[in-house]
Formats: C-alpha cells, structure tokens, sequence
C-alpha cells in the first residue's frame, strides 16, 4: 500500500430501493472534513432507480450493483470493492454529520490499541412522513451513544478479525457484528460528539420486518451461547 492508502477511509452505503433519499446520504460523505475518504455504493437489486441517483455523481464514488442479497450480503460484497485500510458504513437513509471520520480517525490516531470508535446520533423524523406513518413511528431519542456499524470507525485489520455481516438475519446484522467483536476482544471508544443522523420513516427495518423482531433474540441468545462455550472450554482446561 501507499501511504496514502494507509490513511484511506472506506465508506460503505448498501441501498435497497432508497432512491429518495440516497442522494442525502452521498452528499453527507462527499461533505466530510478528512481526506481521503473512498465512498462505495452497493446496489443490491433496486428497483426503484437508486443506481441511476448514485451514477449521477459519477467518479466521485465508486458504484456496483447485483442480485438482491440482503443488506448483510450487500455490505460483504462492498467490503470487497473496499480498498482503505480504515471501514465506515452507513444506511442510505441516514447522514453522516461533516466531521465524524474526522473526529474518529484523530481517536484512532491517539489511541492506536483502540480498534473501533463510536459516537453519538440524532435522530429526526423524515419530512416526506404523512400523519398516519408517523403515528407509527417511535419518539425521535437526541445525543445518545449507539454502537452499530452505522457509528463506526474501525481499523480494516480488526473488522478482519471478527469476520463478515451474517447473510442469515433480516434484523439485528450490526448487533450480531458488534456481540462478536466484543467477543473476539475488539477494544472501543465512544466520542462524546453527535456523528450520525439516523432517520425516522414508514421504510425502517423496525417497521418492514416486525415478524422478524425475534431475531434480536436469536441473535443475543446466541451471543450468551457462545461466551457459555468460550468459559465453560476455559473451565475444562484449567
């Protein structure tokens, strides 16, 4: 790698049928403060025009599209078109505030045994939300710390170390990532400043995939599950 390579920040959006609001999530990563920044967009199958909204900007990111996978799949496959040696992601529905890979990589530069930093987010409910969509949603929650890939900065070498997003689940893909880097020992900082503004609308997985809601338990109960086996093989060893 060159050592302009070894400061290079790939940011990762995977959109599926999010034309109406991909352009947003582009324009927060073309607006950050630190360069370089590498933006990849994953088509995952739309239908709704979202590659043609990403073709638009043209050389200013890089664009790939295939057959419907699932967001775990589709954040897998941009991985691979991935070439920076530091990893952020973000829906296509949310913003990055300007300085968050700023803010981060400086944490990462002080703290160099730290292998992924968080933040803070907002949230805010999407303009386009008519009365009867909103009665759905929840409460927007302000300024709090939230540890999802959405918020993240992590070195390319870590992320390696905990392996790919499940292509299994429908929700709860970044809390299953996040259980196995706490258990593969990953270390973490969360900043204390607002990275991410995380929108609220009828097409948030919360809403789509409500039957799927047991997931999360899935994806918890096999956490506990594993750390059990993790302790119960020390025990035997000892």
């Amino acid at each position: 790698m060159t050592a302009r390579d070894d400061r290079l920040v790939s940011v990762i959006i995977t959109v599926y049928n999010g034309a109406a609001y991909l352009h947003e999530a582009i324009e927060s990563v073309l607006r950050q403060t630190y360069e370089p920044v590498e933006l990849v967009v994953l088509d995952d199958g739309s239908t709704d025009g979202s590659g043609d909204v990403a073709l638009r900007y043209g050389s200013a990111l890089r664009y790939a599209r295939q057959e419907n996978a699932g967001m775990g799949g589709a954040r897998n496959s941009a991985l691979r078109l991935a070439r920076g040696s530091f990893l952020s992601f973000l829906d296509a529905d949310d913003r990055f505030v300007e300085t968050k890979v700023e803010l981060q990589m400086a944490c990462l530069d002080e703290n160099p045994d730290v292998d992924m930093v968080f933040g803070h987010m907002t949230e805010f409910v999407s303009p386009d939300v008519d009365e009867q969509t909103a009665r759905l949603l929840r409460a927007p929650v302000h300024d709090v710390p939230w540890r999802t890939p959405n918020l993240m900065l992590v070195r390319r070498r870590s992320f390696e170390r905990v392996g790919p997003f499940s292509t299994e689940l429908r929700v709860g893909i970044g809390v299953d990532w996040y259980a196995r880097a706490v258990e593969r020992g990953l270390r973490e900082h969360v900043l204390p400043s607002i990275v991410l503004e995380r929108r609220l609308h009828a097409g948030n997985n919360g809403i789509r995939y409500r039957d799927a809601r047991l997931q999360y338990l899935h994806v918890l109960k096999s956490s506990l599950d594993r750390r059990r086996a993790s302790s119960d093989e020390r025990r035997s060893e000892d």
